[in-house]
């Protein structure tokens, strides 16, 4: 297998700028031929779930995989915009062999990706995707006889299903019934679901980014522009603002007076109120390298464990599985509760927070502040060529900073899985510190970035 075909596959499935390649017509043709050979296991008439978000581009993807499935012999449920946990919710109750969301999530509408769900609704492991990069590397072989090619049709109920199993998870003895709420859908995957869940339990709804025009998709909205939405919740005097993102498997909060809430907050309020109902399994929660030391210690005084691992949601939802815990999520806004998926969902997390709302009877800027973070910050440095944490000068900084720090803070320098970024992120107890040690270090690397280029 080529170098370029090894790394198809990123943290999360393969993305990239539409229309060049790995994310043009031609690669996501081969993808649906070799997946589709993959997942062609046993006699029954096999079948994939293809769902997308608003990108204009998801008209060149869509009919190209479902082109690539159906060589396959496989038979395609298409579904059209719909969040992420819809497919992988859809894959399950349809017992298909496989589903597809066609999404960069968070990303502009230049951008689009390619994420694959197993028959558990689970996202494929490393290994299971290089088995199939393998396959798109060689010659294709193994398709379908005339005889034996798939069938393509729509499903008309998708979204339906997917609201009800939402709803489902909010508790029925609750309403939401004199809530104002304010959602933004990023102009993405969730712009009809999302308004007619929350109306559907009682809330008022107040909803901005619901008109996608193919290119509108997380501009200037959803979870990574919270600006506007924390503007309307002021004005409208609601009680919650809640951002999606383009493909609605990240959230994030803003509370009655127009304040973020970050997913560490996010999960600190969820684990509490599920500990104290006896809910909360595997004595603890998964978080990535990320999440703050705030959150680390909060959970240690309720005698809750913070179990860490790298950075992007799969990675949580494995060692979710591995040690038995049913709560996991990112700080950028990742929530999987395996009691009700098999990964990340914006609604359903909002859902969750909005339950202690009501319960506590308590405003968001009061039930969703369970901890005081430390200071932190996070910088990211461009680079193009050879990668800057490899040179000795830069790995040497980092070891002096950690030692500089000690127990009263932490470093953490990776480089970003979907983007040629270096990522470089400190938190300590004084925010001085925290300023030296990310400046010292991100001028460092993006000098040392600008050498190997040149050199190069």
């Amino acid at each position: 297998m080529t170098d370029a075909v090894r790394r198809l596959f990123g943290t999360d499935g393969i993305r990239g700028v539409a229309n060049k390649a790995p994310m043009d017509a031609l690669t996501a043709l081969r993808l649906g031929q070799a997946a589709g050979r993959f997942f062609s296991r046993g006699a029954h008439r096999h079948r994939v779930v293809i769902g997308k978000d608003t990108r204009i581009s998801g008209y060149m993807l869509e009919p190209a995989l479902t082109a690539g499935f159906i060589g396959a012999g496989m038979d395609v449920v298409l579904v059209g915009p719909l969040p992420t946990p819809a497919i992988a919710l859809l894959t399950r109750s349809l017992r298909a062999d496989l589903g597809v969301m066609i999404s960069a999530s968070h990303n502009p509408f230049e951008d689009n990706g390619i994420k694959l769900f197993g028959p558990d609704g689970l996202k494929l492991s490393d290994a299971e995707e290089m088995e199939i990069e393998a396959l798109m590397a060689g010659e294709v072989t193994g398709l379908a006889t005339p005889a034996r090619l798939g069938r393509a049709s729509r499903l008309e109920d998708a979204p339906g299903r997917y609201i009800e199993a939402v709803k489902a998870s909010f508790p029925k003895r609750l309403s939401l019934a004199g809530l104002r709420i304010v959602v933004d859908c990023a102009h993405g995957a969730a712009y009809k679901v999302a308004p007619t869940v929350l109306w559907e339990l009682g809330a008022e709804v107040v909803s901005i980014g619901v008109a996608p025009d193919g290119i509108n998709i997380n501009k200037e909205c959803g979870s990574t522009s919270p600006g506007k939405l924390a503007q309307v919740v002021q004005e409208r005097r609601a009680d919650l603002g809640i951002a999606l993102d383009g493909d609605a498997d990240r959230l994030a909060l803003v509370d009655e007076r127009g304040q973020m809430i970050d997913g560490d907050q996010i999960l600190a309020t969820i684990a509490e109120s599920w500990a104290a109902q006896g809910r909360l399994a595997g004595g603890g929660v998964v978080a990535t390298v990320m999440s703050n030391l705030g959150l680390e210690r909060f959970l240690e005084g309720h005698g809750l464990k913070l179990l860490r691992t790298k950075v992007g949601d799969r990675y949580v939802s494995e060692l979710m599985r591995e040690t038995g815990c049913n709560l996991g999520g990112e700080q950028s806004g990742h929530m999987i509760m395996s009691e009700f998926g098999t990964t990340g969902d914006g609604l359903v997390a909002a859902l969750q927070v909005l339950a202690e709302l009501v319960e506590r009877k308590q405003p968001a800027s009061e039930a969703c502040r369970r901890f005081t973070p430390l200071p932190q910050r996070l910088v990211n440095v461009r680079y193009n060529g050879a990668n800057p944490l490899n040179d000795p000068s830069v790995t040497e900084a980092i070891a002096e900073a950690e030692a500089r720090l000690g127990s009263r803070g932490r470093v953490l320098i990776r480089p970003s899985g979907t983007e040629p970024l270096i990522r470089v992120m400190a938190e300590a107890e004084e925010e001085r510190m925290v300023e030296e040690t990310v400046e010292s270090l991100a001028s460092l690397i993006r000098a040392r970035a600008a050498a190997l280029m040149v050199r190069a």
